[in-house]
Parts: structure tokens; C-alpha cells; sequence
């Protein structure tokens, strides 16, 4: 089966990309909307490492159902920092509540009441229950393509990572246990993967 894009509908392109481009990290994204305390948490999965001199990050983000701009993006835009989480499988179900189009100033953490604990000495606070987080700050952020959507860059300022899930050893070098983190993976549809086995092949010298 060849399948043509330029034939289809961008409804039709999208659902095609998102059960092919298969698994998908997930951004757990936390960003401010403005109010003390206040804040937005959406989960976008076009998303991934793009630099690491300097640390960048990309996310992908469109418009909520009506047209408007989705809060996380709004945020960044105006305020520049923003915390990427990684989630495990336990919070797949909050993973799609947040997902939910709220109105922008209603916080998806008090809703679903995730607890939130500092970040180091950051403004932004990280969500206790995940094992990975990355602060961030807007790099660059684009209009690309047609609707547009907006790719941003994000500057990863500072790396959290559970201590049960990664050890340094006598050299200060990190070993992260990616069955430790047991990361969530989009697929299409509602569908979500889950962490299984693993397999190490060596490398050519």
C-alpha cells in the first residue's frame, strides 16, 4: 500500500502520520497561565530531542477545537519557561484527562489533583509523581505549515531524575534504567505503548 498525502484531507494526513510514526514520546507539559499558583498541564506527543550543544528540545503545538490557541502555547509564548515531564504508565489516565480542552486559567493539576514540588531553585515547579523532568526555557518558536502550528524550541535548563532510576558511577557518569522510568509511548488512536523488552546490539567501531 502507497499511500499518497497529497490526496487526502489534513484530517486524513494526521491520523495517518500518528498510527505510522510509531512510538511517540510524550510531553507532559506544565507552563504558567498567569496566576499565582495557576497552571496549565497538557500532554503533546510531537515532541522530541533535537540538540544537545546547546540542550534543545522541540514540541509541536496546534489550536484547541474552537481556533484559539491552546494554552501551553499561549504560555510560552508569554512567559518563556515550561517543565517537560515524562509519565509512566500508572498515569495514563491522567495523561488524557489533561488533554481536555479547558478553559485557559482552569489548572488541569487541581483538577485532577496531581501535586506539584519545587524545582531546584526554578520558578516553575515540577510534578512530584514523575521520574523524569526537564526545565525548560523558549528557545525559538516557528509558525509552520498551513493551520499553523507552532514548533518550539525549548532551551533545557536543568534535567530531574529520580534517584531510584539512575545511578552515577565512580567516573560521574549517568545510567538512566529505561524499565525503571517505564515510559508511556503514544500511538494512534487512544492507544498508548508501553515499556517492554529491550535489546542491546553493539555498535561498529
Amino acid at each position: 500500500m502507497i499511500i499518497d498525502l497529497s490526496t487526502l484531507s489534513p484530517s486524513r494526513v494526521y491520523f495517518t502520520m500518528i498510527q505510522t510514526l510509531i512510538p511517540r514520546p510524550i510531553a507532559w507539559v506544565l507552563s504558567d497561565n498567569g496566576n499565582e499558583d495557576n497552571f496549565n498541564l497538557a500532554p503533546f506527543s510531537y515532541f522530541n530531542g533535537v540538540c544537545s550543544d546547546p540542550p534543545l528540545i522541540m514540541l509541536s503545538i496546534g489550536f484547541k477545537p474552537d481556533g484559539s490557541l491552546k494554552d501551553t502555547r499561549k504560555n510560552i509564548f508569554e512567559r518563556k519557561e515550561f517543565v517537560v515531564h515524562i509519565a509512566h504508565r500508572e498515569l495514563a489516565p491522567k495523561v488524557t484527562a489533561s488533554s481536555e480542552a479547558f478553559a485557559h486559567g482552569d489548572s488541569e493539576i487541581q483538577r485532577l489533583g496531581l501535586e506539584t514540588v519545587p524545582f531546584g531553585e526554578h520558578r516553575l515547579p515540577r510534578l512530584k509523581d514523575c521520574r523524569v523532568a526537564y526545565y525548560c526555557e523558549r528557545y525559538q518558536m516557528l509558525d509552520i505549515g498551513n493551520e499553523p502550528q507552532a514548533m518550539i524550541l525549548g532551551l533545557v535548563k536543568s534535567v530531574y531524575i529520580d534517584d531510584s532510576v539512575a545511578v552515577l558511577d565512580e567516573k560521574n557518569r549517568l545510567t538512566v534504567d529505561a524499565k525503571k522510568i517505564d515510559p508511556l509511548s503514544r500511538l494512534g488512536g487512544e492507544d498508548y505503548g508501553l515499556f517492554g523488552e529491550t535489546i542491546t546490539i553493539k555498535r561498529p567501531k
